[in-house]
């Protein structure tokens, strides 16, 4: 491991002088009493650390911007997502971001990104507060003795969630800022406490590397079978990913992002960020231990201030509450971070319109259509102003995080799910009986049916009709699910409205859709 001086000398590279004491790599208890000592956060009865980030519970995504300069620009797919800012602009405020955390004790974490060595990223961390650290910790891979003694940053994280831009002088849209410079392998992040900040900045740069080195990155998460078949978990959060995925029948790989390199899947990450409102021992006994669990991170999560019990049904603050979590505290893990090429892929969506089947065989054909279209609703609270679920379309059900054309993504998928045979399923978690606030969300209970159904291969034999709006292959039967709710139509009390909410969600599709055509 290198030294502080050395850690200092190399800080001064990104302009960072001057400053207080440096806290290099430290240890989850250690950070844990940093993180107590200053106020950060609280403990919880059973040892988690609770961390408040309001007003920022979520993403704040229109404040998110790339560097406009020369060694990327081109690869860039410019537009809403992922929105320009000028070079000269970035320098300015990363000069007055720095000067403003001289004289101040900073937390440093070197850590990977990325469990296979060909692909991997090494990662620096640089925050203000020790529970960022600690969240960057539980979220990143953690290096070896051998890469910290030779570790050179690929990307840098400047964490400043105190520091607050002046959009007149600064450039941004608010005070709040996520800039993203390719050529200088560096991230701002400013005017948020919300940690999700800092996983999902890097993602995107992933996204940005790994398609050019013909790697498909993905928005999904992954397990493995006890036979050792691989598969994957497309969605938005909110659709299940983390909870569908969390399997004590599978080992899980990750929670939700992942490369596909002609050696088969890996995990970008080291640990899990789930939500966990409503979350109940019952229903997911697994995650909710984590909750409990010392190391865990809960973001958001409602503590008694005099027993210390948390309130995970409590949404006051946000109904986007979190837990950050090492995959070291799991049982059932796949000890590699890796996995084979996947058999099935399954896209997560939730639908608040109550038409998608809570299952369908897709065509490869069909395949991309629902890939590039990425339908879900967003789930409330996981973006800044959502307040109840709407409907939208995020192409590879994960536009916030991709920076190329969304074609460069889809093309990949669909040459490697022609090269190894995957086989893949729509699966509606949403809402079933009517649309969101007239209907009820997909009981969990029936969606595990589905997808161990699916994974053992038993629906590839079932019996399959035909739905008249998608075109969509829905089963007939499976075990443990009530044939009724297979074809959503059934669900609905009056089959005339179904039909015409389902005709208004194909207009939806074909008008999100000409954007590819």
């Amino acid at each position: 491991m290198k030294t502080i001086e050395e850690i200092t000398l190399s800080l001064q590279d990104q302009g960072l002088s001057n400053l207080g004491e440096i806290f290099y790599n430290l240890s989850t208890p250690d950070l844990y009493e940093h993180a107590l000592n200053y106020g950060e956060a609280q403990l919880s009865e059973h040892g988690a650390l609770v961390a408040i980030t309001s007003p920022h519970t979520g993403r704040s995504a229109n404040d998110k911007f790339v560097v406009e300069e020369a060694s990327s620009k081109d690869h860039v797919w410019w537009g809403k997502v992922n929105k320009p800012f000028p070079q000269e602009k970035f320098n300015a405020l990363k000069s007055r971001v720095t000067a403003y955390l001289q004289n101040q004790d900073l937390y440093v974490l070197d850590c990977i990104a990325g469990a296979d060595d060909k692909y991997s990223l090494p990662v620096r961390v640089i925050t203000q507060h020790a529970w960022h650290n600690l969240f960057a910790k539980n979220m990143f891979i953690e290096a070896t003795d051998e890469q910290l003694d030779s570790f050179v940053p690929g990307f840098t994280i400047i964490h400043a969630p105190d520091f607050k831009a002046n959009p007149a002088t600064d450039g941004t849209r608010t005070e709040t800022f996520i800039l993203l410079d390719f050529s200088q392998k560096l991230v701002l992040i400013g005017g948020t406490q919300y940690a999700g900040e800092i996983k999902k900045s890097i993602f995107t740069v992933l996204n940005y590397l790994l398609p050019l080195r013909k790697v498909m990155s993905m928005h999904c998460s992954a397990n493995i079978g006890k036979g050792g078949d691989t598969a994957l978990f497309f969605g938005l959060s909110g659709t299940g990913k983390t909870t569908l995925s969390t399997d004590p029948e599978r080992s899980l790989i990750g929670d939700d992002e992942h490369g596909w390199s002609d050696d088969g899947t890996f995990n970008f990450e080291g640990g899990c960020y789930a939500k966990v409102i409503n979350l109940s021992a019952e229903a997911e006994p697994i995650i909710y231990q984590t909750t409990r669990t010392f190391g865990t991170i809960l973001e958001n999560v409602v503590v008694d201030p005099y027993t210390r019990e948390i309130d995970l049904f409590d949404d006051s603050i946000t109904e986007n509450t979190r837990a950050s979590y090492s995959r070291s505290v799991l049982d059932n893990i796949a000890e590699s971070n890796s996995g084979g090429h996947p058999t099935n892929i399954f896209f997560l969506t939730c639908d608040a319109f109550g038409v998608m089947p809570p299952i369908s065989k897709l065509t490869p054909e069909q395949a991309m259509f629902h890939f590039l279209s990425g339908y879900t609703a967003k789930v409330a609270g996981t973006e800044a102003g959502v307040k109840e679920p709407s409907a939208t379309f995020s192409t590879c059900f994960g536009a916030p995080f991709m920076v190329h054309h969304p074609k460069v993504y889809a093309n990949l998928l669909r040459d490697k799910i022609n090269a190894h045979g995957a086989q893949v399923w729509l699966v509606n978690t949403g809402w079933s009986g009517g649309e969101y606030g007239v209907g009820k969300r997909m009981k969990i209970g029936y969606t595990r049916a589905l997808l161990r159904a699916a994974l053992a291969g038993e629906l590839n034999n079932a019996e399959f009709t035909t739905e008249s709006f998608f075109g969509l292959s829905i089963p007939t039967s499976c075990e443990g699910v009530p044939s009724e709710i297979l074809n959503p139509r059934n669900t609905w009390a009056d089959k005339d409205a179904y039909d015409a909410k389902a005709n208004h969600l194909v207009g939806l599709f074909k008008d999100n859709y000409k954007q590819f055509e």
